[in-house]
Order: structure tokens, then sequence, then C-alpha cells
């Protein structure tokens, strides 16, 4: 989910008023970034995988599959011997979006031995990774109860509807943050003050609840035309005719997914490794379609992308074009949540054919500090948006020794990939290229084979 600070979040009034300072203080931490590791070289190439996964609770009695919401139990106790063990940890477990959720990462990235041993083929790390993905099960087992499971899921299928959770939770529209007639706070992470608090400015910045509309698959007995009607005004006025209905970000990024991240040479490797994938990315996430189910209903789409893309969709009106601009800068054609539309090698600067919205006072900025012009371009595209939660702890940083800013807006523009630089002052992690758009697999094997395939 990304940078996950802690602090006192600032209200949505607070936090827009602070966006700009935000903005302007995460463009300096980049160019410090940049310019401390613009020559950096690393000796190997090094990669790892992360998987999403839901915990379920069977009612055999019954025959009712519920979600279970005890991750953040279960993520005190890896914690706890993640501080323990330190490096010997052969995985590492992390919070996300769902109370649901719960994600796995190798604990050593696939490589790292290499910068011991040269000679060592790279190959020989394609073997470890389905074992690595086994591994991850067997670690968590015995913290599961007895009618749990770790499933990797698209989408739970009944996401959305009644009696999907244990313990069991009921929609409130009138006290929950983001309003929504399908699902209640209980089923987004409490555990980081940053999961709610996000939801909650969404909704008040782009000034209407999510709207999330999935196109319903037509059988022969689908009613023609599909139409819902809601004890909600304002539901019953975004729903679609012959569409599924969703009005929670949860209900987008609650949604799973396999991201593959690589640590290149230098910034150049990077450079080619973010232009060599970015053509895949469409073709990747057709390969690995699994989400054909929203809440409860057999979807025509059969990727989670369109519904996690509405789900963070923060655009005000103005943004979106339903009002003419006034106190905001630009128009936006996509959510912050959307495929990625830049080529940074300056040799394929002609494919950035595409014109997009950028900052040119960042952009102009950046390219007096020495910054490459497509770079700069894509982070001034990236700080076009607002943060979507500050803390009062983390508003004033020393930007040549912090980068929290910097990290606030880019881990919260999930693009089907992303461009990621070294951390300030951090000797052990290079230049990165993050790939976001497969879908999760159900078995182990499928998973690793994206993975390595990619």
């Amino acid at each position: 989910m990304g940078l996950l600070s802690f602090g006192e979040p600032l209200s949505h009034p607070e936090n827009r008023k602070h966006a700009a300072h935000v903005r302007r203080h995460g463009i300096k931490q980049f160019i410090n970034i940049y310019n401390q590791n613009k020559d950096r070289i690393d000796r190997c190439f090094k990669w790892g995988d992360e998987i999403e996964y839901v915990i379920v609770r069977f009612d055999h009695n019954n025959q009712k599959v519920r979600l279970s919401l005890r991750p953040k139990d279960i993520l005190e106790v890896m914690d706890e011997r993640e501080a323990r063990e330190g490096p010997k940890c052969e995985v590492l477990w992390r919070p996300e979006y769902g109370s649901f959720h719960i994600e796995a990462t190798p604990g050593q990235p696939y490589g790292h031995q290499n910068e011991m041993n040269s000679k060592k083929s790279m190959n020989c790390w394609f073997n470890n990774v389905e074992n690595n993905m086994r591994e991850r099960r067997r670690d968590i087992k015995h913290l599961l109860g007895p009618d749990e499971a770790l499933l990797c899921l698209g989408n739970f299928p009944r996401l959305g509807c009644d009696d999907i959770s244990v313990p069991y939770s009921s929609p409130d529209p009138l006290n929950s943050s983001t309003g929504s007639i399908f699902v209640s706070d209980v089923l987004t992470n409490s555990a980081h003050p940053r999961y709610i608090k996000t939801g909650y400015n969404i909704v008040q910045r782009r000034e209407k609840k999510i709207t999330i509309n999935i196109p319903i698959f037509k059988d022969t007995k689908t009613p023609d035309p599909f139409i819902e009607l809601f004890n909600d005004k304002e539901s019953n006025r975004e729903a679609k005719v012959d569409h599924i209905y969703l009005d929670a970000p949860v209900l987008g990024m609650g949604c799973s997914c396999l991201q593959v991240t690589m640590q290149a040479t230098n910034i150049e490797e990077a450079f080619v490794l973010n232009d060599q994938l970015l053509p895949l990315t469409p073709i990747m996430t057709a390969l690995s379609a699994a989400t054909p189910i929203f809440r409860g209903y057999l979807s025509d789409y059969d990727c989670r992308l369109e519904a996690s893309s509405a789900s963070m969709d923060d655009r005000t009106p103005e943004e979106r074009g339903e009002r003419p601009l006034k106190h905001d800068k630009f128009r936006i054609h996509k959510s912050r949540c959307a495929p990625l539309n830049t080529y940074l090698c300056e040799c394929n600067a002609r494919y950035n054919d595409n014109p997009i919205v950028y900052n040119t006072e960042f952009y102009d900025e950046m390219i007096s500090a020495g910054v490459t012009p497509s770079l700069a371009q894509h982070m001034a595209y990236v700080f076009i948006r607002d943060p979507t939660v500050t803390y009062w702890e983390k508003l004033d940083q020393n930007d040549s020794t912090e980068t929290d800013h910097f990290e606030n807006i880019q881990s919260t523009n999930w693009q089907t990939m992303r461009f990621k630089p070294p951390p300030l002052n951090q000797q052990s992690i290079g230049w990165r290229v993050e790939f976001r758009p497969m879908e999760i697999q159900m078995t182990d094997f499928e998973n690793a084979a994206f993975s390595v395939f990619t």
C-alpha cells in the first residue's frame, strides 16, 4: 500500500491546505535523491515478488465462506518475530488495505547472495520462487484457526454482500468514513491510520461517494435491462444500467494482485527495464486475468483494474472536467490508480506522444537540477496529485535527510508500473522498477510462473 508513517493525520481541510507544501518539498527531496544516486552502480541484479492474500473462515455446517478479520492479530506475532530474528526471516508479512488482507514477500530479494558470489547464475534463483511461496503458507499456518485458510483470490466474490465477515459487520452509511451502503469501516484495515483516512479524504476531495460501475455479464437468465434500486438517492443516481455498482475504496483496493520489483545495476538500466516492460503491462493483465466476480455478480470484465482505479479516484469536479477550473490547476484525465504512460529512456522520448498533464514549474526545477527530461516529465506528472494523508509530525522535514514528502505522493500513485529511486542515504537498495499489472493466481505454481516470466 506504500508509505506507512505514523502520526496524527491532518483533517481533510488541513490536508488540502498543506498539499502544495508537501508537493514542493517532495520534488526537492527527489532532486536530492537523484543527485546522490545518479552515478550509483550496484553489483548485481536483484528482484522479488509481493503476494496479497485473503484469510477466510469456512462454515462447513452452513456451507458458507466468510472473510476472517484476524490479519491484524497475526501481523502482531509476525512483527515481533521479525524484530527478533531480523534478516534471518525467510518471509516478511505486511498489512494491506483490507482488514482481511495480508501481504507476504521473500525475506531477502532473490539474487542477494550473488553479491558475495558473482559466478552464481541468476537462473538458479528461478527454482527458489515457488518454494518460497509455499514456505509463506507453511510460515503462517500455525497462526490460522482450525477453519481458516490463506487464499490467493483476485477478489472475494461476495465482497459487498451481506454476512461476509467474521466477526459480523453491516454497512452503516451515516457513520462510516465513505458513506458506503455495502460495507462498513470494519473491512478497512484499522491497524494503521492511513487506510481509513485515505478513504475518507478521497470521498471528501471528490465531493461525492466513490463510484464504481462494472459491466455485468449478460447470460440467458440475466435481467435485460439489469437495474438495481437502492435506499440511497446518490447511489440510485450514480449506478448505471447493466452495471454492477460499488461505492467504497475497499471494494476496489480490497482486490489482490501479484507484483514484481526488480533492482537494476544503475539508473540507465532501470530506464531500460521500465521501457521494455511498459508495452507488456496490458498484455500481462490480460494473460493473468482472474477477477470476474464483484459483489456476487458475474462481470463482463475479468480484471480488477477498473474497480481499483475508480476506488482511488480522488479527482475534484474541476479536475474531472465537470466544472471550469477555478480552485484547481489541472484537468486530470484519469485516476491516480491507472495505467502508466511514460517512457523514461531519452532514446524512447518519441513514444511519449500521448499528451499528459504535468506541473511545468516542477519540470523546470528538475531540469535545472540535471534530471533527464523524460524522468522530469514523469515525476512532474506524478506530482500534480495531492497527498492522500499527511501527518502533523511529518509536515516540516529536512529535505537533505528525509524523504517522506516524496514517498507520500510517489507511493499513492498506483500506476501499472512504478519507477522507484533508492531511499536516501541507503546503501543496500538501488534503482528499482515495480511491475504491477498482474492479477493474483490461485496456486503458487502459477504465481511463480508469472513472476519468473516477468
